[in-house]
């Protein structure tokens, strides 16, 4: 894997969560998703019926249907978590470092689900990139003041929804354009984020410029940088790979949030940050070889994968 697509990647992640942040001061959650979504998948759709139509030729309802559920759980339960843990007042550091136990949950259901399995190696730098995760969320939570207990719930639970979402990912049968994919993702979630807006009264936007600069950031580095190289990633390092990566969201993040927000920053939060890194490249060094299994027996690639499935086209 090209080493600038990490680093890309963990940039344009974590970004999502200062973009979050920034919109927050001026708007409800349900406001900024919707303005977010909105848009951007009038121009994907645009994008569909045009320059990408050969994209689309082939795909059943169900694989649309897949790829919307796929969607409503990566963007729509995941963002709608994260945006009202920060609206809630737990910072960006923590909302990311709690998010960080996604490699683990992960790393720990690859094996039974999708048959790539983690060496021993790989393990110690999950647990490692865990440990990251706890000292820098005890600092940030030592120093928060006001902030309802449940409020750190919430990102846990997006989390969950994330990693739901890339076993869901995984398993299809049918492997689909990017452009197809981020385009179903977007208007699922632009129905939803609409709804509910419309139905508690948020979806009028604010008039205030930093309002829409918030969605323009959210956009281009988030949506567009890393939503969609987290897919990329996926598909070519496979699942353990790019949820490793997502341990060095939590300090990144909470590096970013002291410079820009003046978040807590400390000792320990630099601490995390090394186990985080150490994490990383013990995982990325403890790959088994060539993509073997526990048996030496080749992985199979992601079409070998698809067409043992159940219902898999050939």
């Amino acid at each position: 894997m090209n080493v600038l697509l990490p680093v890309a990647f963990v940039l344009c992640w974590s970004s999502g969560f200062i973009g979050a942040k920034l919109g927050a001061g001026s708007a409800s959650a349900l406001t900024i998703l919707m303005w977010r979504f909105l848009p951007l998948t009038v121009v994907l759709a645009v994008i569909a019926l045009t320059a990408a139509r050969a994209s689309w030729r082939g795909l059943g309802p169900r694989t649309v249907v897949r790829q919307a559920a796929i969607g409503a759980l990566s963007q729509s339960g995941y963002l709608l978590t994260v945006y009202y843990a920060i609206q809630l007042g737990v910072s960006t550091g923590t909302t990311a470092l709690i998010d960080g136990v996604q490699p683990l949950v992960a790393g720990a259901l690859a094996g039974p689900l999708l048959r790539q399995y983690v060496t021993a190696r790989q393990w110690l730098g999950l647990c490692l990139g865990v440990s990251g995760v706890a000292v820098v969320t005890l600092a940030d939570a030592s120093a928060a003041a006001g902030v309802a207990w449940w409020a750190y719930a919430l990102p846990f639970t997006g989390m969950l929804a994330l990693v739901a979402a890339t076993f869901l990912e995984s398993r299809s049968p049918v492997q689909v354009a990017p452009s197809v994919s981020l385009t179903v993702h977007c208007a699922a979630s632009t129905v939803i984020f609409t709804a509910l807006a419309v139905g508690t009264g948020t979806a009028l936007p604010p008039a205030e410029l930093a309002f829409w600069g918030a969605i323009g950031w959210l956009v281009v580095l988030s949506t567009f940088g890393g939503y969609g190289l987290y897919w990329l990633i996926l598909r070519r390092s496979g699942v353990t790979a790019v949820n490793t990566l997502m341990f060095l969201m939590a300090p990144v993040t909470a590096v970013w949030g002291a410079l820009m927000f003046g978040e807590p920053f400390g000792l320990r939060t630099a601490l995390g940050l090394a186990l985080g890194l150490v994490a990383v490249v013990v995982v990325r060094r403890g790959a088994a070889p060539h993509g073997d299994g526990p048996a030496g027996e080749p992985e199979p690639g992601p079409r070998d994968r698809a067409e043992a499935l159940p219902g898999a086209r050939r």
